[in-house]
């Protein structure tokens, strides 16, 4: 560990940060994390926080509590993803205790995606919780306690966040599940990814509307489209997802071998229209695979 310095707890960026930015780190598949390592000192420095996936759409990787633990050594700020897809309560509880043990104190509560979807066909999904229970079991331990009320002997304190969708088409049931995530209580909501600014902007209508809103930071799910091959296949395959087709034909349009500067500059466009019309608190940034782009998407959001 030695000279790690220490990272800005996620919580006070929340309470006193203009324009928050997190970004995701996909864990690879294999107990090689030297790419990992790379992509955690390259954004520690550039981001407020990291996410990790959990065995995210299902394919087996590298845990996300054990990369938690990397960012960690390596001086970022690490957020917990946890999906209740692959465990009940039971690990789920434990998880959390020994992530809070080790100064992990961000999580994010997912359902997780179908096991079908993945590379493990044959999996049992778990599914014990859902995100909204999720939610509740965190603040249980918070208050000092386990599901069924025995006391914890050293508790715990995390900053809780969730997911949303603002591109789900109908909009109203994903409106009733993200009331009853607020109802849980939450800290921050990362959104699934945005494209089409006027729908973030009716999103952040729809939210200033609800109830248990305050203090609540809503971060915009930016994925970089890195060709127009990509973009169809978000569109026809990822659940709550729309790149607009102009998006598609300026990423089509772009000369062979600048496809990824385009991808970069076109995410850049959008982060700076965020930030620069405070439609929402921050950005997420799933780059998924690409982590060393980040840091010229935001030198492109002017960030």
């Amino acid at each position: 560990m030695g000279g790690a310095k220490m990272a800005r707890p996620f919580r006070e960026t929340l309470k006193t940060k203009d324009f928050i930015v997190t970004a995701e780190a996909g864990p690879g598949k294999g107990s090689n994390t030297e790419k990992l390592v790379e992509h955690v000192e390259l954004l520690k420095d550039r981001v407020d926080g990291l996410n990790v996936t959990d065995n995210q759409s299902a394919v087996m990787r590298y845990p996300s509590l054990g990369t938690c633990l990397l960012i960690k050594e390596h001086g970022g700020e690490p957020i917990l993803q946890i999906t209740c897809r692959d465990r009940n309560r039971l690990a789920i509880q434990a998880d959390l205790l020994f992530a809070y043990s080790r100064g992990i104190n961000n999580v994010l509560c997912l359902t997780g995606d179908a096991i079908d979807t993945g590379d493990h066909k044959e999996a049992k999904p778990v599914f014990d919780l859902d995100s909204v229970q999720l939610i509740h079991l965190v603040h249980t331990l918070n208050s000092g306690k386990d599901m069924v009320g025995n006391e914890l002997d050293g508790g715990v304190d995390f900053c809780i966040g969730a997911s949303a969708t603002p591109s789900a088409d109908p909009i109203e049931p994903q409106l009733l599940k993200f009331q009853k995530k607020l109802d849980a209580g939450m800290d921050f909501i990362q959104t699934q990814a945005v494209y089409d600014m006027d729908e973030l902007k009716r999103f952040m209508e729809n939210f200033h509307k609800m109830d248990n809103i305050d203090g609540v930071k809503i971060l915009a799910g930016i994925v970089p489209i890195w060709g127009a091959k990509m973009a169809r296949y978000m569109n026809e395959n990822v659940p709550g997802i729309y790149v607009p087709q102009y998006l598609i034909d300026e990423i089509d349009q772009a000369p062979k071998g600048t496809k990824a500067a385009k991808g970069i500059e076109m995410a850049g466009r959008l982060i700076r229209q965020i930030k620069e019309e405070k439609i929402c608190d921050g950005v997420h940034i799933m780059a998924i695979g690409r982590e060393e782009r980040v840091p010229a998407i935001l030198e492109a959001a002017g960030i």
